[in-house]
């Protein structure tokens, strides 16, 4: 017995050895600083919240900067806003990852989602904010210019480039750049070893371990109550706790304005090219990835809460939390969230 002790006597200091390293990295951690940066991009406002030794705004700005170049309807010189201008750029990695998994989500949702629905949507008054009803007319006409399975992307001898059988086609990341952008960032922080962070961009979040108090983190989905000038935004339906997550939320409350005594709410229907009527108020969806959180999260504000569910019941990695109109007129939800939530 003492013979086999002694076999392992030179193990000792490698694991005290450990163990102090262990400590030592966990305290370090631990008393490192939050940082907390805020500012504006993509048309919105974002918040960055990490623990680090290290300030790392300024790498994550040009984080921002890299899918603004690229995936911005309203950057000019971005790769997208050439795209629509009926050029044939040489699209980056970056377009060619984002369009595959946009149009995968499109498979998924049975063209719910569609990111060729852009005329369609500045036609209502959106994105342009023309401002003006279009005729049935105007709508059957910019349909045959809608639709994902319209355009592709070809491998040609000096790169990518975008197929489509009509230059006037375009296309509008909006629905999921911004949940990209927020991977980007997250990803670039868990690059540089952070592991406590809540990264948001206009309402489009990701978060990772915990917050300065030692706890999951608290995100308060809003009480989707007609407010289109966005005034009022103290009002919470519910605060999730979450970690290690991303979560996006979409609804009409906030975004629609009123034409002839009529309400008419942003999100359009690519199958009809008008805006869908129905009794979902607002979507948010936990999600993997940020880009996949936003996609879905507009997705089911076309689908409606039925086929929410069921598309729910078939990808058990996503979960939602519904926000809708019952019967009565009243608030109503449902969800498949954690059992802590």
């Amino acid at each position: 017995m003492k013979r086999l002790h002694r076999k392992y006597y030179w193990q000792i200091p490698f694991l005290l050895f450990l163990i102090i390293g262990s400590i030592y990295v966990v305290r370090q951690k631990q008393t490192a600083p939050f940082h907390r940066h805020e500012g504006f991009i993509f048309g919105t406002v974002y918040h960055f919240t990490y623990q680090s030794e290290d300030d790392l705004h300024q790498e994550l700005i040009k984080v921002l900067h890299d899918v603004d170049n690229t995936l911005s309807t309203f950057n000019e010189n971005s790769v997208l806003a050439a795209v629509n201008r009926g050029e044939n750029p040489v699209l980056t990695p970056m377009f060619c990852k984002l369009f595959r998994e946009a149009q995968q989500v499109s498979e998924e949702t049975e063209g719910a989602f569609d990111v060729t629905v852009a005329p369609m949507v500045n036609a209502w008054g959106f994105g342009f904010k023309q401002g003006r009803f279009p005729t049935d007319d105007m709508v059957d006409s910019l349909l045959q210019i809608v639709g994902y399975r319209k355009v592709s992307i070809k491998e040609e001898k000096d790169g990518w480039h975008l197929c489509r059988p009509d230059h006037r086609m375009m296309l509008d990341f909006s629905a999921i750049a911004k949940g990209y952008g927020v991977d980007c960032v997250a990803d670039y922080l868990k690059s540089k070893g952070v592991t406590n962070f809540m990264v948001e961009i206009g309402g489009e979040i990701a978060v990772g371990g915990h917050n300065d108090k030692q706890q999951d983190w608290h995100i308060g989905v809003t009480k989707p109550t007609d407010d289109s000038l966005q005034l009022d935004k103290s009002e919470l339906q519910t605060v999730l706790k979450l970690t290690d997550v991303c979560m996006a939320t979409s609804g009409n409350y906030r975004n629609f304005y009123y034409q002839g005594g009529k309400k008419i709410a942003h999100t359009i229907d690519p199958h009809t090219g008008r805006p869908v009527q129905h009794s979902l108020l607002s979507a948010t969806v936990l999600a993997p990835s940020c880009a996949m959180a936003d996609a879905y999260a507009t997705s089911f504000m076309v689908m409606g809460v039925d086929k929410a569910k069921q598309l729910l019941a078939r990808h058990p990695e996503l979960k939602a939390y519904l926000i809708y109109s019952d019967e009565k007129g009243e608030y109503a939800v449902w969800q498949n969230l954690p059992p802590n939530n």
